[in-house]
């Protein structure tokens, strides 16, 4: 107790003698020291019998450590030849665990000595080092890919480094595809099973097919593989025709949406009145709002033709043929005739019970066709009734 004593009047001797610190007067604490370490995902983890995603922190000294096990060589049991008579030394374990064809290259040499021998021909010597180097850290030089990366590829493949190959293919994407060397990389992509890359190199050559066709890579594709020519050819054509039947389908949608804008216009002009033409119980005004149908100015003046027209019947005259067709048209898509206010509504409905079924089923085309280009919604006269019958009668079609 009295050793506590004493320290506790020493504590309040320091107290009162020490000056009193204000809080403008703390130091701003150091910021923390930037993380040398990399986050990368590692697959495979497993709880509860379940497969999970986790997370590795790898440090960059470790890195730095595979990078010099490489560079010196230390303790290497494998020597690697190649054509230029260039000596690579690297690691049994290492080239093994990373490339399953060289762990069975390697246990192939078990027999022959403690230190074996692995010749890669036909690569340069920079183009295999830099492999090598990918076995042990997964890193490369920019440059270097840029410069091997056609090689490394090769070597991927050859070696099922599934890991170099992305990177290879990622690169290629990025800007090292061009027109005078896709012809090329387009059959080295197909040889080294580079499905993505073939497509890639598909896609460029029909898309810039004329200048690739004049390439050097062309012509000599030509020579060796003329059958990969034929079918490049009849892609080409495929393609040309797939343009042209997506062209006649969007002009198709258009005419659709126009004659869907026509019944709407249509329903407008003898329901409400637009501008200067309407139902003759219709008030017109000077300042009415303009009319935001925009088949209505064309409908107008084919009304107002059909109305004054002395040859009205069918197949006189062609405005008034359009116009029979049009009153048809909208009576196909009427759901009540009895309040309908479009002229000869109800009278189409009769007269389609009597029509021939050739000329009944075109009609049902025409209909299905248009409600599966514009849904019609909300509209005064249709509703889903007539889209559910459509399309129970293009069940009936394909029957």
């Amino acid at each position: 107790m009295r050793r506590s004593s004493n320290l506790m009047g020493k504590v309040d001797s320091i107290s009162e003698g020490s000056p009193v610190v204000s809080e403008k007067s703390v130091p701003v604490a150091p910021p923390l020291p930037s993380p040398a370490t990399t986050i990368y995902c590692q697959k495979g983890l497993v709880r509860n019998g379940s497969k999970l995603r986790g997370y590795s922190r790898v440090s960059t000294a470790t890195k730095d450590l595979w990078e010099r096990l490489f560079d010196e060589g230390y303790r290497a049991d494998v020597t690697i030849n190649n054509d230029d008579g260039g000596i690579i030394y690297a690691h049994a374990s290492i080239l093994g665990m990373a490339s399953p064809v060289m762990k069975g290259m390697l246990k192939k040499l078990k027999g022959q000595g403690r230190q074996r021998s692995i010749a890669i021909r036909g690569v340069p010597h920079d183009a295999v080092r830099v492999f090598i180097r990918f076995l042990y850290s997964s890193c490369y030089e920019k440059e270097e890919m840029e410069e091997f990366v056609l090689h490394l590829l090769v070597l991927s493949h050859t070696f099922v480094v599934p890991q170099l190959k992305q990177e290879c293919v990622r690169e290629l994407e990025q800007g090292l595809l061009t027109i005078e060397n896709v012809v090329d990389i387009f059959q080295l992509a197909l040889l080294c099973d580079a499905p993505r890359l073939s497509f890639i190199c598909h896609r460029m050559i029909l898309r810039n097919f004329t200048a690739v066709s004049a390439t050097e890579g062309w012509e000599a594709m030509k020579q060796s593989h003329p059958m990969l020519e034929k079918e490049l050819l009849g892609s080409l054509i495929y393609e040309e025709n797939m343009q042209k039947e997506r062209i006649r389908k969007l002009n198709e949608r258009k005419i659709y949406l126009q004659l869907y804008e026509a019944m709407e216009a249509l329903v407008h002009i003898c329901r409400d009145g637009c501008l200067t033409i309407g139902p003759h119980d219709k008030d017109f005004k000077a300042n009415q709002a303009p009319c935001h149908y925009a088949a209505c100015k064309g409908l107008e003046m084919l009304v107002r033709h059909f109305a004054g027209c002395k040859l009205r019947v069918p197949g006189g005259c062609v405005h008034c043929k359009r116009m029979w067709q049009l009153l048809e048209l909208h009576s196909r898509l009427c759901t009540n005739s009895d309040v309908c206010r479009v002229p000869l509504c109800r009278n189409f409905k009769e007269r389609t019970r009597r029509q021939s079924k050739k000329d009944e089923i075109k009609w049902r085309i025409l209909v299905k066709k248009i409600l599966r280009t514009k849904t019609i919604v909300g509209a005064p006269f249709f509703s889903w009734e007539i889209v559910s019958s459509s399309r129970k009668q293009s069940f009936l079609l394909l029957e």
